[in-house]
């Protein structure tokens, strides 16, 4: 049998990244085609020029067919943005004394999402966050037990429904089908996460261009969700406005020169740069460039574990905070994020992959990488559809239907 493909489309602020990957022996990617553009057209993870974002997806999309040799038809895509909102939810089917099967456990969920959702709102994700069985909490699988009354507690994900149809726009008009549309934290954690860090309680803190996404894994589910409406590319704004430099030659300034912390820079440490309506370079210090970064970074995490606190979970994350996505790569945030929170940190990176990695092997590549584990996680049995047609170019269709029908953690 045909080993499956699967396809990520990461939808950013800063990058558009396509991918895609042959699932080899059930788990394991290798990336047959990658695809990374310039963003256009996305702001703050949603739509702000339809016709531009649409074209920066369709030149990611046409890099990823050209290097992998298949046609995407359809792909499963990231979602941000300060329009996304969660909720908890409880759901209660009778069961009749009987064993427990899938159908029941769907019901279930469905019970749990209906819920007054407001007609402006779609729901993107139910995360099953455990069961109860006449009585009996904790339980993660139910299937195969016997009882009367089933009870599921889950995690709701919404989001705007014109943000997310002016997205789906926007991919139709690059050529291709959403499939499904997986939040940004969820994906990247997919990647990042150890199955212990799950279990013990973490957050996960991806920090993209536009918005810094969180997650927070408790018991190995999903518990907190929320998307905060400030990122990287604030920093190099903050920098292009104190430096008075053109916003390009601020992004490079940061990628080059930048550092989270203030008090590890020496007092004689400096660059040059040309400024803004000037052909001469002019010498700053690396102190004041740092002071500048530390501010907005440190307001960041002020806002991270602000969050984490009103999820009422900040006692429960004995595995500190998984920093990941491109912000992460700034030199001395893991110190910074310590400081700020109060809890350990680390760097999560995309691993466990074969083939072209070259490119996607850093923090920045996280949901990128993500979406495609996400694909391998949620099918029950690895049978995504793949379809193939014409001479000399493999046909690719990950089918709407199947994906709706896969079930492990969520329930789309």
């Amino acid at each position: 049998m045909e080993e499956p493909i699967v396809v990520g489309l990461d939808i950013g602020t800063s990058k558009i990244c396509t991918l895609v990957a042959r699932v080899e022996n059930g788990t394991n990617l290798r990336i047959l085609g990658v695809g990374i553009e310039p963003s256009q057209g996305i702001r703050r993870g949603t739509v702000s020029d339809m016709a531009s974002a649409a074209q920066s997806i369709a030149r990611s999309i046409e890099k990823a067919e050209r290097t992998s040799g298949y046609e995407i038809n359809s792909a499963l895509v990231s979602l941000a943005g300060s329009h996304v909102t969660s909720m908890n939810s409880r759901g209660v089917v009778g069961i009749s004394g009987r064993v427990i099967d899938q159908d029941d456990v769907y019901r279930a969920l469905d019970s749990a999402q209906a819920v007054a959702v407001p007609h402006d709102r779609e729901i993107i994700h139910v995360i099953q966050r455990g069961f109860t069985i006449d009585g009996q909490n904790g339980i993660r699988k139910p299937i195969g037990m016997h009882g009367f009354r089933m009870e599921v507690e889950a995690h709701i994900i919404t989001a705007s429904a014109t943000a997310v149809e002016n997205l789906r726009q926007c991919v139709s008009q690059a050529g291709i089908q959403v499939s499904q549309f997986v939040l940004n934290p969820l994906a990247a954690g997919e990647m990042v996460l150890s199955d212990s860090e799950r279990a013990m309680g973490v957050a996960v803190v991806d920090l993209g261009g536009g918005t810094t996404n969180l997650a927070i894994y408790i018991d190995g589910d999903v518990w907190y969700t929320n998307v905060l409406n400030v990122g990287s590319s604030h920093v190099t704004s903050d920098i292009a406005q104190g430096l008075r430099l053109p916003v390009e030659v601020a992004e490079e300034v940061k990628l080059h020169h930048g550092y989270a912390v203030l008090e590890e820079i020496p007092e004689d440490e400096s660059f040059n740069i040309v400024s803004f309506g000037s052909e001469q370079s002019r010498k700053v210090s690396r102190r004041e460039l740092t002071d500048i970064i530390e501010a907005r970074v440190e307001e960041i995490f002020m806002l991270v574990h602000k969050e984490i606190k009103r999820s009422g979970y900040d006692g429960m994350l004995p595995a500190g905070l998984v920093l990941t996505g491109g912000g992460s790569l700034l030199p001395g945030i893991r110190k910074l994020a310590t400081r700020v929170t109060g809890l350990p940190a680390r760097i999560g990176k995309p691993e466990k992959m074969v083939g072209l990695t070259d490119q996607i092997s850093s923090p920045a590549f996280a949901t990128s990488v993500g979406l495609l584990q996400w694909a391998i996680l949620m099918s029950e049995s690895n049978q995504l559809a793949s379809e193939h047609s014409g001479k000399t170019k493999k046909q690719l269709d990950i089918k709407a239907e199947k994906i709706k029908s896969w079930f492990g953690k969520l329930l789309p």
